[in-house]
């Protein structure tokens, strides 16, 4: 499909297998949350390998303070609008809060949900060994899983603050387990979020899976970033892992100022603009 030099950009359509082939030649990984096909659209044109429907939605779309909110219903619409606008990006979409923990038979009605339902690719949720029958119950289902660990924010409430994980050596000792697990499970890929650099890099280099940093430094398999924190479009959340390439904030803002401004002085619409 490609040679060791390529990097993947011509693949048609990104698969699981894709970005296992992409670990293995050293090629790093993108990674963007989507939520709505106009933005979907243009990620997917701009070649982002890997569009996750994130329940980070419950926060960015929706104002919602956590990700604990959002419903599989809404899950499912976000995903769907994504998807419909996808040309070649691997789509994954968040199993919310409530829909699969405790219960593996819930974790795989709502995983069969989405994927009939949006017609995505894969699902992500977060957790080791805690929600181990609901990873073998899905991937049973011949359903691709992504799993998540570190700073799991559907546990807020449990870790009290978003503050970096597993800076301690028991803590740092469970996710290194957790991520040989969920590797032994069959996931696919693994997304770490916020903990050190050096422990990122350990397991990155432990797993012959995908691992997909947020917060986790440079010694991993790829990046992912919130899309509206990347490109400016929130103002107020600023972890020191966050590079913003935009400014749209303020950007659009202007724009609708201007619009506004000249609706007001009747400059809006001149007679070029009417028929």
């Amino acid at each position: 499909m490609s040679s060791a030099k390529d990097d993947f950009s011509s693949v048609k359509r990104v698969t699981t297998h894709t970005i296992q082939e992409m670990k293995q030649k050293d090629v790093k990984i993108s990674m963007l949350t989507a939520y709505d096909f106009s933005m979907a659209q243009i990620l997917d044109d701009a070649g982002v390998d890997v569009l996750l429907v994130g329940d980070s939605a419950s926060n960015v779309m929706a104002g919602h303070e956590t990700t604990l909110p959002i419903t599989l219903d809404q899950m499912i619409y976000h995903a769907a609008s994504v998807v419909r606008a996808v040309q070649r990006a691997l789509v994954v979409v968040d199993l919310p809060f409530g829909s699969y923990q405790g219960n593996s038979k819930t974790a795989l009605d709502s995983t069969i949900r989405i994927m009939k339902e949006s017609g995505a690719h894969a699902v992500k949720l977060e957790g080791g060994r805690e929600v181990k029958e609901s990873i073998e119950r899905i991937l049973s289902a011949g359903i691709p899983v992504m799993g998540h660990l570190g700073l799991t924010p559907q546990s807020i409430y449990k870790f009290g603050t978003y503050t970096v994980r597993a800076t301690e050596a028991p803590e740092a000792k469970k996710l290194q387990e957790d991520a040989l697990l969920l590797e032994q499970l069959g996931c696919f890929s693994i997304v770490l979020e916020k903990i050190p650099a050096d422990l990122a890099g350990v397991v990155a280099a432990s797993v012959e899976i995908p691992i997909i940093g947020i917060g986790a430094g440079n010694k991993v398999d790829g990046q992912v970033l919130v899309m509206h924190d990347l490109l400016g479009i929130t103002k107020e959340f600023k972890p020191r892992f966050l590079r913003r390439y935009l400014n749209l904030y303020d950007e659009i803002k202007n724009g609708v100022q201007q619009y506004i401004a000249d609706v007001k002085s009747k400059d809006f619409p001149n007679d070029m603009e009417q028929y």
